[in-house]
């Protein structure tokens, strides 16, 4: 823990002498065009209502109007004056929102033109324009199989460009995968209670002990990255396969119906585990796919908060 502590400390406080090609320039500031029209038309109105920081500061008493929620009636003050009393509240805005964001080989492996890289930049990119567009900090933990990179949590249009150049520009020393040493990490170094978006394609265990601490201590919504061939092997015969994250060449009988199938049921066993977990922990997730429009599974998600702190 100590040496991760270290390491990333160090990449934290110095920014590495690396040439980022004007290709990647050119990447970022068009996810930015992206994120920026999406958060001004859909996404902003709906971060506000369901942020609203750590929580509301009581302001005053005023006196009961017709038409009030009774919910809101100081009981206290009703029982000593004989008057009903309305407890009115301002909003602590002051929110800390960090992207733990999975930079494993898996996630630039894939069928598909776009990887699940460019599909968590493009979504830290839209979430981190709207909580800095209401005055939110953002922060960012790369990890594999060990924690990669951490930006403290900052403000402004310019560090929203930043954490997306990162996680575009990762380049993690470690090949694997290892969710509970990044959550351990950020409990660490993330004292106070902060959103927390963890973004992977959760295809990997043993993370439960680590969740469960972070979760008590942080608001943690995790984001689902999968492409195809993730749920599921196509029909191709026998082919060679690299593994994204040892490099180990295997051999898999892509035409046999028994090996596609033992592979989509540990797929799905291993969701089904994650779902239940989530669920004991009250973590929301929010499932998107590469190549497909992930706008209506944000939307989905807003409304559901939205219902979740309305009531």
């Amino acid at each position: 823990m100590r040496l991760w502590r270290r390491r990333a400390a160090a990449k934290e406080t110095s920014e590495e002498s690396r040439q980022i090609p004007r290709e990647m320039f050119e990447r970022v500031r068009a996810i930015e065009i992206k994120a920026r029209r999406l958060v001004n038309d859909l996404f902003l109105g709906e971060y506000h209502a369901v942020f609203r920081g750590r929580g509301l500061e009581f302001d005053e008493l005023r006196p009961y109007v017709p038409g009030d929620d009774v919910r809101s009636i100081d009981w206290k003050t009703l029982a000593r004056t004989g008057q009903p009393f309305m407890r009115r509240y301002r909003e602590d805005r002051d929110l800390t929102v960090i992207f733990v964001v999975d930079v494993s080989a898996s996630q630039a492996a894939g069928s598909l033109p776009a990887t699940k890289a460019d599909l968590a930049a493009e979504l830290c990119a839209v979430l981190a324009l709207a909580a800095i567009r209401n005055k939110d900090k953002v922060g960012l933990l790369l990890f594999a199989s060990q924690p990669e990179r951490y930006v403290r949590p900052a403000g402004g249009p310019t560090h929203v460009l930043r954490v997306v150049r990162e996680v575009l520009w990762a380049r993690p020393a470690s090949r694997g995968t290892d969710i509970g040493a990044a959550l351990e990490y950020l409990t660490g170094v993330q004292k106070r209670r902060a959103t927390v978006f963890l973004v992977s394609d959760f295809l990997t265990g043993g993370y439960q002990r680590q969740l469960r601490a972070a979760a008590r201590r942080h608001d943690i919504i995790a984001v689902r990255i999968r492409e195809p061939v993730d749920s599921e092997l196509p029909n191709a015969g026998i082919i060679t396969l690299a593994d994204a994250e040892t490099g180990a060449p295997v051999e898999v009988d892509t035409g046999s119906a028994a090996v596609r199938d033992a592979y989509a049921r540990h797929v799905k066993e291993t969701d089904v585990d994650r779902r239940r977990l989530f669920g004991e922990l009250g973590i929301d997730e929010i499932p998107v796919a590469v190549g497909k429009d992930y706008v209506p599974a944000l939307l989905k998600f807003f409304k559901r908060r939205a219902l979740a702190v309305a009531s």
